[in-house]
This record gives structure tokens, sequence and C-alpha cells, in this order.
């Protein structure tokens, strides 16, 4: 179920090359890549997750409440993060020039389908 969810949402949007369901220790549950990704998705979730993880704390710190969502935009990648609950997270990297909205739309659809299997 986990690798159709990325695949869907990869090959769903305009400028997807990979997606994945991470926790927020760096370990991957699941990832799909379509076959010409400049990136190895798992080592861009692993690096991010630290990031991810720093963004909550300030979000906390500050009394903002939960992160639900962080992006971040290179010269080469956009890469979208979707928090799924305290343990895990589900991310699109996109070339610069994807449909970031349906890339965040895609995001927001699928997660209560991975919260719901992840039980």
């Amino acid at each position: 179920m986990f690798k159709e969810a990325l695949q869907g949402m990869v090959d769903g949007v305009e400028g997807g090359m990979a997606g994945l369901l991470m926790d927020f220790e760096g370990i991957p549950l699941e990832s799909y890549a379509k076959g010409d990704s400049p990136f190895d998705i798992e080592t861009v979730g692993a690096e991010v997750s630290v990031v991810v993880k720093a963004i909550q704390r300030a979000s906390e710190m500050l009394d903002a409440g939960d992160t639900r969502e962080v992006a971040f935009k290179s010269a080469k990648m956009v890469t979208l993060i979707r928090v799924l609950n305290e343990n895990y997270f589900v991310a699109i990297t996109m070339s610069p020039e994807g449909n970031l909205g349906k890339g965040r739309f895609l995001l927001r659809v699928a997660a209560p389908k991975l919260v719901e299997e992840l039980g």
C-alpha cells in the first residue's frame, strides 16, 4: 500500500522525482523513485528529518502548534514534507519547475490513508 501511494503521488505531479515514507529517526519505511531521479530519496529524507525535528522544536517553543508541513527549494529540487504523526512523515521531491500546488494537494490527500495504514 505504501509503495503504491508514493508512486501515485510522484507520478501524479508534473516534475515528480521521488517519494518517501520515513520515521523521524531517519529510517525509511518505503520509497519510490522514477528511474531518472538524480537524487537518493532515502538520503534526502534522512537529512531533512533532522531539519523537520528542529522546526518542530521551534514551533513548540513559540507555542505555534504542531508542525504540519515543511517545504524547501534549492537550485535542483523541491522537497515537500507532510508530518503524519509524532513518528512519521511523507515527502515528495520534485524538479524546481514542478507543480508545487498539486504536490502539496497530493500529500494532503494521501496523509490520512497513510496514517490509517500505519495503525
